[in-house]
């Protein structure tokens, strides 16, 4: 099964994902655990240079979507379809969701160009996306509290309430894949909600 994990910063994606995690080892089944953009060398190296706020020049929104597809592409290629086939579950802290989100519905980029990367370059969707949603002041206040934020955490607020409205789009768009988790409850509620799901 590939999981992927959504949401906007400071949601908790990465205690859930670790919960996940655990409870499917506990289970004796073989996870792989990875993120995006990231998940090998390379992607990482892609990661560093989307994430970093130390650029002489603005990066373009194109650019910004054409990176994250081509750490996807190596993501893909390295370890998501590899670990598919060989049977493991794949739980991934963030996918090409966040692609509509962030690059579709944040920037404002259309969403056609997504497309054609997705119909390009994305062999297999996850089988389950869940969607941490939280009001977008209270995910800041915990990535504030996490130290020094990352080119997108410094965003304005204005551009996380357009992400948060692309991840709406597409949880309306795909019930059947995305679910929605009430992000504002305890670690054990939220943990709890997603288990319903599983």
């Amino acid at each position: 099964m590939f999981i992927s994990f959504e949401g906007t910063e400071g949601v908790g994606k990465t205690t859930l994902i670790r919960r996940i995690h655990a409870y499917f080892t506990a289970q004796g089944q073989l996870v792989v655990l990875t993120r995006e953009p990231g998940g090998t060398p390379m992607a990482e190296q892609i990661r560093a240079l989307l994430l970093s706020v130390n650029h002489e020049e603005k990066m373009c929104s194109d650019t910004e979507l054409l990176l994250m597809y081509a750490a996807r592409a190596q993501h893909l290629d390295q370890v998501i379809l590899p670990a598919l086939a060989a049977g493991k579950t794949v739980l991934c802290d963030r996918f090409s969701d966040a692609s509509f989100a962030y690059q579709c519905a944040g920037r404002g980029l259309s969403e056609s160009k997504l497309l054609t990367l997705n119909n390009n370059f994305v062999a297999r969707m996850p089988d389950l996306t869940f969607w941490l949603d939280a009001p977008i002041e209270l995910g800041m206040t915990r990535a504030r509290a996490r130290g020094a934020l990352d080119r997108f955490e410094q965003e304005k607020a204005t551009f996380f309430e357009k992400v948060k409205g692309g991840y709406q789009t597409l949880w309306q768009r795909h019930p059947e894949r995305v679910k929605r988790l009430d992000a504002t409850q305890s670690p054990d509620q939220v943990f709890a909600q997603a288990m319903h799901y599983l």
